[in-house]
């Protein structure tokens, strides 16, 4: 019988960092750059590489950031849909981070950064190509290069959370791509690596083949995962803006409210949300993104355990999703106001939350300030967040007996 903890280890890592870079990141406009902009300029793209450096420290600087919005695990781009690869091919292209003007493989600096703060590396790789030619000219020969660069990876950076593929909606017939030769190779070097494969916007939650460890529902609301064949997770993939990749004209940044929510939303529905950064040219973090995550941590610290722990159980509750960790019952509350003077903010009611279950509510606190809750028949009001504090949701700990 196969051994699926490594599935379940998955759910507990509960916020992983998506991290789209490559020389798209140089244009900024965008990762679709050269399909979705009429003024694309060929030439000058495949040019790039030449001018295309990086920090030195850049790999520190987002695994901190990366640890600081308490992820745990960060997802690259190694390579996107415009065939730039980060890390070393080892003599199938020169289409790659180190015969460019950087020079170095950037996916070994990420992974020994990831490795020193405990932080799970994860592998995005495209299945489409606009470069090199012989996904149009001769796919039999494509996939081989798929393979090996897939080998590569999996034989060279050590320990790889898993493997995260994106475009096979370009040739949605799945016999078409060989995934059993494609998952073969990672069961056979990295067996305990996640294989997931986007199945995009328009097919949220699909399991595409009998190998796939993870459904996605990009930028979609998570919700039924098919576990009826075996143990499978679910993962959200979300921008905290339009694009992808870095874009300096986006300025369609989401609330942090926003954020908090998406990501107990993927929790109440076990399973883990992806949010993505785009790195500028250099490599680094936008300073708008930056902050972003620092203000997502912050709620994250002083509410972990229903983070990367609970799940959702069979007990209900009004006005609140219960979560259970094994040990303690977590009522999670959305759009949680704040109390201040009526001449400072609109008065709003207190949330009223009864929990159904035969057996009684004991040992209730609020997690984020261990506050001690008042409980009547199962049923208890949410403190407002006190004047000063403001975080949207709150968590209230509990125990059933």
């Amino acid at each position: 019988m196969t051994d699926y903890t490594y599935i379940r280890d998955f759910e507990r890592l509960g916020m992983g960092l998506f991290v789209h870079f490559g020389l798209y990141s140089m244009v900024g406009r965008g990762e679709w750059y050269l399909k979705n902009c009429p003024d694309a300029d060929w030439d000058m793209y495949n040019a790039l590489p030449s001018k295309f450096t990086v920090k030195k420290n850049w790999a520190k600087q987002l695994v901190t950031a990366a640890k600081r919005a308490g992820a745990k695990y960060v997802n690259i781009t190694t390579r996107h849909h415009d065939g730039f690869s980060l890390y070393d091919t080892r003599g199938l292209s020169d289409f790659d981070a180190p015969h460019s003007a950087c020079g170095r493989d950037l996916i070994a600096e990420l992974v020994d950064e990831c490795h020193k703060a405990d932080i799970l590396p994860f592998f995005y790789h495209t299945l489409i190509d606009w470069h090199e030619q012989t996904y149009k000219t001769d796919f039999p020969a494509y996939l081989d290069y798929l393979n090996k660069s897939i080998e590569i990876l999996c034989t060279h950076y050590g320990k790889v959370g898993g493997f995260w593929f994106d475009g096979f909606w370009d040739k949605p017939d799945c016999d078409y791509w060989q995934f059993d030769r494609l998952y073969g190779t990672i069961r056979k070097y990295q067996p305990t690596a996640m294989i997931i494969n986007n199945t995009g916007l328009n097919a949220l939650g699909q399991v595409s083949h009998k190998e796939i460890d993870s459904v996605t529902f990009e930028r979609g609301k998570p919700c039924f995962v098919d576990n009826s064949d075996r143990p499978r997770a679910g993962e959200t993939c979300e921008g905290m803006n339009d694009h992808w990749g870095y874009a300096a004209n986006d300025f369609r940044y989401k609330p942090i409210e926003r954020l908090i929510d998406t990501l107990l939303v993927c929790r109440e529905n076990n399973c883990n949300l992806l949010l993505n950064t785009g790195l500028r040219g250099d490599g680094t973090i936008t300073p708008v993104e930056r902050e972003m995550l620092g203000y997502l941590g912050k709620w994250v610290r002083l509410n972990k355990a229903v983070v990367y722990n609970a799940q959702k159980c069979d007990v209900t509750a009004d006005n609140a999703v219960v979560l259970f960790d094994g040990k303690w019952y977590y009522a999670v509350v959305h759009d949680v106001a704040m109390s201040c003077d009526i001449n400072v903010a609109r008065a709003v009611e207190r949330k009223h939350i009864a929990v159904h279950t035969d057996k009684k509510v004991t040992n209730a606190s609020v997690l984020d300030n261990g506050e001690k809750v008042i409980v009547t028949n199962n049923e208890f009001d949410l403190t407002p967040f006190a004047y000063g504090n403001s975080m949207y949701a709150r968590v209230v700990r509990f125990k059933l007996n």
